[in-house]
């Protein structure tokens, strides 16, 4: 059960697709979010690039707050295609965006 909200997720979509100039502000909005909604955003991640399928997703948060060892925006910001991932794991999920993405562009 996804409990980060979905318009943190799109705001760090949106932030990753401006790499360059988002670095900054992804690093600081990835750092300011709380234990729970960092592994809910890694697990969110891990599912959209398929390293677990969508029904797993609570084995996908356990896993990532037991191996939290890398600061997460680190650890995320070095992901290849963390947007994509993102939204794929969004996806997959089963939530629905479409109206919080329309504040962003």
């Amino acid at each position: 059960m996804l409990e980060i909200s979905p318009q943190k997720v799109v705001h760090v979509i949106y932030l990753a697709r401006e790499a360059g100039v988002g670095d900054a502000e992804l690093h600081a909005f990835i750092d300011a979010l709380n234990d729970d909604e960092k592994a809910q955003l890694t697990a969110v991640a891990w599912v959209g690039r398929g390293a677990f399928e969508p029904e797993d997703f609570d084995e996908a948060v356990a896993t990532a707050t037991a191996e939290a060892t890398t600061p997460t925006a680190s650890y995320l910001m070095g992901m290849p295609h963390l947007a994509e991932n993102l939204e794929g794991g969004l996806e997959a999920l089963g939530v629905d965006v479409s109206g919080e993405e329309e504040d962003f562009l």
